[in-house]
């Protein structure tokens, strides 16, 4: 008789509120082309993945497709969204337009403890295997989350994450071509002006450090030009 394969189950912590675990996880999945742009999403077969019912899974859906990473067709299903090179592009504008600040805050505020937890950050992305954007990429997110903190402004990181998740399904693209020293380069340069109390050069750095996805857009477009929607040019 032959074996059914077993069904994976991606647990979530029942002592904590299930939506929010629900919609990260989902979130995480397509930003790592785990989900792959125009896949068909299953209410069904995704309830039964997290072992829920349908009902968080819906409203999973709806905030996802708000944040643009799924598009819900009427009558058709749910189905993860190809990239749009103009959301890239605009997203990247507000991330740099308010990291540019927080950094400046970061830099008339930071005592010495924090400047040392930035470069521990900095040494343990160092550390990370090249191609494994993943830990990087986790690294990247505490080193980032941890400057909004040192300027005061925790909640503004929450926000960004769901803006500037377009760009980061650009840079799980590139995981074979991570340029990891570059990035510790420009970490270091941004810790460096906020450790010396520059704001003004903590700002050039950090807008440097943003920009590099602009030069970068086209190739990758180029080089995986069915995970991108068509006709939808930066203006």
């Amino acid at each position: 008789m032959p074996q059914t394969k077993a069904r994976q189950v991606i647990a979530l912590d029942g002592a904590a509120p299930i939506g929010p675990q629900l919609l990260r996880s989902l979130r995480e999945r397509i930003i790592r082309t785990e989900l792959v742009p125009g896949m068909r999403l299953s209410e069904q077969e995704v309830a039964q993945t997290y072992d829920l019912s349908r009902q968080p899974v819906r409203e999973a859906f709806i905030r996802l497709a708000e944040e643009g990473l799924v598009e819900i067709r009427p009558q058709r299903g749910t189905f993860v969204r190809k990239i749009s090179e103009s959301e890239v592009v605009d997203a990247r504008f507000v991330r740099e337009a308010v990291e540019a600040d927080l950094v400046r805050l970061a830099a008339e505020k930071a005592d010495a403890r924090l400047v040392s937890e930035l470069r521990h950050l900095v040494a343990l992305q160092d550390q990370v295997s090249d191609g494994d954007a993943a830990n990087f990429m986790r690294l990247d997110e505490a080193f980032h989350r941890l400057l909004a903190e040192v300027a005061g402004r925790p909640r503004t990181w929450t926000i960004l994450e769901t803006i500037k998740a377009q760009m980061d399904r650009v840079r799980y693209l590139t995981a074979s071509e991570f340029p990891k020293a570059l990035l510790i380069t420009q970490h270091m340069a941004i810790v460096d002006a906020v450790a010396s109390g520059d704001a003004a050069a903590a700002e050039a750095a950090m807008r440097e450090h943003l920009r590099k996805v602009l030069f970068d857009l086209p190739a990758i477009m180029a080089a995986h030009p069915l995970f991108f929607e068509a006709g939808h040019k930066a203006g």
